[in-house]
């Protein structure tokens, strides 16, 4: 019998448990995050040994991320390692921090090795500035901003609310034909995601709000909060409104960060313009993510 089980929006609150007992900053182990995206990257999840032990495939390879919630890091490489033995499984980690990987050196030293990705480096920004856009550093953000407050002089922030949904999720329509979603399976793939995160945005605990210009909804952004930060799984903006990505990440960061210290805009998968994108609102560190193998000639 399979341990694992495919995450389920049931099991939010299993989930939630383990996770806010644990410390990460990669987007990967929010609770919304690992729901959202299940059906995706097959998600799939075990509860051992006080510990949460999740399981998914990348590039049609069985891979699991760190234990978490456990008090007992042995233990818990111990009843994973034992499952791959028995059900012929490839022990491979991913989603590995560098907080992650000095725990396991300290507790396996001379065992592993961690390779990280660039391209899959979270983003994270200091809340208090993408409220602002103050200083040098964001002269540009901040220009660009008043060039949309000058234009829509009626513009309005309001929260996504059970009223609006609907009407979010025309604008997530309309955005993916004008951003050949079509064509293009990985954007065709987020949308389905966003429609779902909108229809169960109250019991994934997410939150967010939409920028209205000459009454239409021109952005959206949604969110959640892990611990002293607030991971913003989408944001999403019409191209022939000028100013209204600067804009909905301010007013989101305004209205939704709360006392949050950072904010998690998530990775940029290698794709030289949302790098660009993501690196002018000058994020105050990465958070990088690795996949964790046993280092060769190392201790058994």
């Amino acid at each position: 019998m399979d341990e694992f089980k495919k995450i389920e929006l049931a099991d939010y609150g299993t989930l939630k448990t383990y996770l806010d007992r644990s410390a990460f900053r990669a987007c990967d182990y929010s609770t919304g995050n690992l729901i959202l995206w299940a059906d995706v990257f097959e998600t799939s999840f075990a509860v051992a040994e006080d510990t949460l032990f999740i399981r998914f495939l990348l590039a049609g390879e069985t891979n699991f991320a760190f234990p978490m919630g456990g008090a007992d890091l042995k233990a818990a490489f111990s009843w994973l390692q034992n499952y791959c033995a028995r059900n012929g499984v490839l022990f491979k980690m991913n989603l590995v921090e560098p907080a992650m990987y000095e725990q396991i050196e300290a507790a396996f030293p001379g065992t592993y090795d961690v390779f990280y990705s660039r391209n899959s480096a979270d983003y994270l920004y200091n809340a208090a500035d993408l409220m602002s856009f103050s200083g040098k550093r964001y002269h540009s953000k901040k220009n660009h901003v008043n060039e949309f407050m000058r234009a829509y002089p009626d513009w309005v922030y309001e929260p996504i609310t059970d009223e609006n949904t609907d009407a979010c999720i025309e604008m997530a329509k309309e955005w993916c034909v004008e951003n050949n979603c079509c064509t293009d399976k990985s954007k065709a793939s987020e949308l389905c995601i966003l429609i779902k995160a909108l229809k169960y945005r109250s019991a994934l605990g997410l939150f967010g709000g939409l920028l209205r210009a000459r009454g239409r909804i021109v952005a959206l952004a949604l969110g959640e909060r892990a611990g002293d930060m607030i991971i913003e799984h989408f944001e999403k903006a019409f191209s022939d409104v000028p100013g209204a990505y600067p804009m909905i990440c301010q007013q989101f960061a305004k209205n939704e960060a709360g006392d949050a210290a950072f904010i998690n805009r998530e990775e940029d998968m290698g794709v030289a313009g949302l790098r660009q994108s993501k690196e002018s609102y000058r994020p105050a560190f990465l958070a990088d993510k690795g996949t964790l193998v046993p280092r060769v000639g190392g201790r058994p």
